[in-house]
């Protein structure tokens, strides 16, 4: 069967030691994060994690959701009340405004704990996770009246949020969809249309679903230009703020899926629904975006997430197997074979994904930490820094996590040899779910496309610049330190390949497309080399000034951190190179040949 243990240690040894966010306490929402406080949140989380969540996850893909020819929907046996305890413990309002209920801490503790329900069940997960894009955007674009009405009761959990944009005809071109609002007397609109693959569109674990959807008023230019974005509840909402009359969006099928079985992915359809205009009429994407912006950084936590659960149980796995014997001599003289873990092919495949887990989780803070400050800071310039690289790194980290999260999931299935192959163990069915987050929120080449089409150039290029000097910076500042020579060396050879690259689209990608195109998805993971190698030298530079002064009971963690961050930079990080090499090889060979001889 398979087990997962939240890893705590690591988690707040990036939160306290490396990113120190104990420094940002005159930032609105930090300044009661203590050591302390964090210790006593991230273990609750970790324990609801582990006891609750977790014990459902195999058991909630086995038997999936079930919906009823009224439309209704049932989840998996659990589902229910382990969410009820999860809305109960106050978890979905952890980082939300105080003046909505919420407690107001920091975007980024609510980001750590989010790894952990991941991990332990990616699709009960996702129903408070969509949650948290739809309050985004109306605390963002919603008018006084809408945040009153809905934010309370979403915060509180006992309703949930979706986010509508996908029809069976366009997916990533919204400036296809045909779903159309028709405006009614009293400010309202009528809307109608169809939706598809919308997470948790209908359930049974909420009083009323707040469905956040994209249509065209008629009249409106074509395009993407004359979208607009409404709030249509599945009740509307009498004047007392309780749900009232079933209003006319309804789940029409639940979508036969690969993986997260648990979670009810809908067909959702819209017969003259009553909606409400959020944001400006013909603006609708802009307010849908800061959904979509939360929602691509939780998409990139659930790579990690699932990456790390596989990584446990292949450990774990190839700790016990007994498999052939060690190329360097017997290890297990009392036993038939050696356990798999001596061989180096597996341990290669165990460091690799430890490597990327470590540093991820890393990247994943520090992003979420970027955002506070973004959103929360006093002071304009600090906050105008954070933005810019949030906004870059974004695409990246959903990209780059996702792709690699599923690969290591493949991986860790590997360590199992056929046993991966079977249900038992449950490694197929982290394969399964990893798959999706490479599609969400935008496929992972687009997420590539707005790297380099959009964000590289943006401001004349100034977020971009200012990641090549924090990183820079960090190289020459240790570049004395002999203990760090091994780490900078490597990071500032990576980080001269990524600037290389930038410069050769420059010079190529202007006067002809295609080449930004070709080498788009190599410069989003040479980008997400560049930061996770950045990740993991700050957390050597960390690790060794701790082992220095002192580091007690924390002496082998610390030391196994200097092992990984090592094996990052000798065996991970040199794929800049690659990376580099097939930018520069340009678009020819790719377009080269007609669209029929394929």
């Amino acid at each position: 069967m398979p087990i997962y243990k939240a890893p705590v240690e690591d988690t707040l040894f990036i939160l306290n030691d490396v990113l120190g966010i104990e420094r940002y306490n005159n930032i609105p929402g930090f300044s009661d994060v203590t050591p302390d406080m964090l210790d006593a949140i991230v273990g609750e989380a970790a324990k609801l994690a582990e006891e609750v969540l977790f014990p459902l996850n195999l058991s909630g893909d086995q038997e999936g959701c079930v919906r009823h020819p009224d439309g209704s929907v049932t989840t998996p046996k659990g589902f229910k009340e382990a969410y009820e305890l999860y809305r109960e413990s106050g978890w979905l309002g952890l980082a939300a405004p105080e003046e909505f209920g919420g407690q107001g801490l920091p975007y980024t503790l609510h980001t750590a704990i989010g790894e952990y329900m991941s991990s332990a069940n990616m699709s009960l997960t996702m129903y408070p996770g969509l949650t948290q894009g739809a309050i985004a955007a109306i605390i963002e674009h919603g008018t006084d009246e809408q945040r009153a009405t809905y934010l309370p009761k979403m915060i509180a959990g006992e309703w949930t949020g979706t986010m509508n944009l996908t029809e069976p005809h366009c997916g990533t071109d919204l400036g296809l969809l045909r779903s159309k609002a028709v405006p009614q007397p009293d400010g309202s609109y009528k809307i109608s249309g169809q939706k598809i693959f919308i997470s948790a569109g209908e359930h049974d674990m909420a009083d009323n679903i707040i469905h956040l959807v994209l249509a065209r008023i008629e009249g409106a230019p074509e395009g993407t230009k004359g979208i607009s974005l409404f709030i249509v509840p599945k009740f509307i909402v009498e004047a007392d703020g309780t749900p009232g009359t079933r209003n006319g969006a309804t789940c029409g099928a639940i979508e036969h899926k690969m993986g997260i079985h648990g979670n009810s992915t809908c067909v959702m359809n819209y017969d003259d629904a009553t909606g409400y205009l959020i944001g400006t009429a013909n603006r609708g994407l802009n307010a849908m975006f800061v959904m979509m912006n939360e929602a691509r950084l939780g998409v990139g936590l659930q790579g990690l997430s699932v990456s790390e659960i596989a990584y446990q149980n292949a450990v774990a796995y190839a700790r016990e197997r007994l498999q052939g014997r060690s190329l360097s001599g017997i290890k297990a003289p009392d036993k038939k074979a050696d356990p798999l873990i001596v061989h180096p092919d597996i341990r290669r495949v165990l460091m690799t994904i430890r490597a990327f887990n470590e540093a991820s989780r890393a990247f994943t803070l520090w992003t979420a930490l970027k955002s506070d400050v973004a959103h929360r800071s006093q002071d304009e310039a600090e906050r105008q820094t954070a933005d810019d690289l949030l906004g870059l790194v974004t695409p990246i980290l959903k990209g780059v996590l996702t792709d690699r999260g599923f690969d290591h999931a493949v991986m860790a299935q590997q360590v199992f040899g056929g046993h991966g192959y079977i249900e038992e163990h449950g490694m197929s069915q982290y394969v399964r779910d990893a798959r999706i987050a490479m599609i969400y929120e935008g496929a992972n080449g687009i997420q590539a496309l707005d790297l380099v089409g959009r964000k590289l150039g943006l401001n004349g290029g100034r977020a971009v610049m200012a990641l090549f000097k924090e990183i820079g910076d960090f190289c020459d500042e240790n570049r004395s330190d002999d203990q760090m020579t091994a780490y900078t060396k490597a990071l500032k050879k990576s980080l001269n390949d990524l600037q290389s690259a930038s410069m050769w689209f420059m010079s190529n990608a202007v006067a002809k497309p295609d080449n930004a195109g070709a080498g788009s998805t190599d410069y989003m993971h040479l980008s997400g080399l560049v930061v996770l190698g950045y990740m993991w030298a700050k957390m050597a530079k960390t690790a060794q000034g701790l082992l220095a002064s002192g580091a007690g009971d924390r002496e082998d963690f610390l030391k196994n951190k200097l092992v990984t961050a090592t094996f990052f930079m000798d065996r991970i990080l040199p794929e800049t190179a690659l990376r580099r090499s097939r930018i520069e090889a340009g678009s020819d060979t790719l377009m080269a040949l007609d669209a029929a001889a394929f």
